[in-house]
């Protein structure tokens, strides 16, 4: 029995990481089609949104199986119900990365806006989290996650600039408010993927440390 308990903790482990390979993929193409204006990128994301969401449902399956047989305790059970939290966390990326790309299907078809560098910033911030925080629950290093937290404020003060930017465009160029319009919506979406990163660190840090900071990753950039 312990040896099928280790078992399905290291496939529950592995369904987590193919999710945040998937998420991270998708968050990619995402963005990369509405930069590079690339249909086929956008077109892929939303075809391969239903494999994440699947994976959701499989981490769901083998959780509430080790719950309900082995009555983990400590550390293994602190574990499952983070890999619970994180698949919710990660299938809405996946989420996000979809509202991208439909986004940029739309943007794609129309004249281009001019380019904005926050925009692009805040897709590479947006990135650059969840890499961090998928190393980090690979090597469950709480210091890597508690970084990922401390990165959210320059997601959501690039979240804000963009808002500004293309408030300031719509008032000057009335033809152009549907674009804006649709990329401020984008600029949200990798915020909102941003805030997500930022929640599965706080799930690491719950499983390594036992300390439930969840909606407390403030304190800690606070505190450091």
């Amino acid at each position: 029995m312990e040896n099928r308990f280790q078992s399905d903790l290291v496939q529950l482990k592995m369904i987590i990481l193919q999710m945040a390979a998937l998420a991270e993929k998708a968050l990619e193409k995402s963005t990369s089609a509405l930069v590079e204006r690339k249909d086929d990128l956008a077109r892929e994301v939303v075809a391969e949104d239903r494999e994440i969401d699947l994976l959701e449902v499989e981490v769901d399956r083998l959780a509430l199986r080790l719950l309900a047989l082995d009555q983990p305790m400590a550390r293994d059970l602190r574990f499952i119900v983070a890999s619970l939290r994180i698949a919710v966390e990660l299938e809405r990326i996946g989420d996000q990365a979809v509202n991208i790309a439909q986004r940029a299907l739309l943007l794609n078809s129309r004249p281009p806006l001019p380019r904005n560098l926050a925009v692009e910033e805040l897709a590479e911030t947006a990135l650059d989290m969840l890499r961090t925080v998928i190393s980090a629950f690979v090597n469950q290093d709480p210091d890597s996650a508690t970084c990922v937290c401390k990165m959210d404020d320059t997601a959501d003060s690039l979240n804000y600039r963009i808002l500004k930017d293309f408030l300031a465009y719509m008032s000057k160029e009335a033809p152009a408010v549907e674009r804006s319009v649709q990329t401020i919506i984008v600029a949200r979406c990798l915020e909102r993927a941003a805030d997500q990163a930022t929640n599965i660190a706080e799930s690491i840090i719950f499983v390594v440390k036992g300390v439930n900071i969840k909606h407390h990753c403030q304190a800690i950039k606070e505190g450091d």
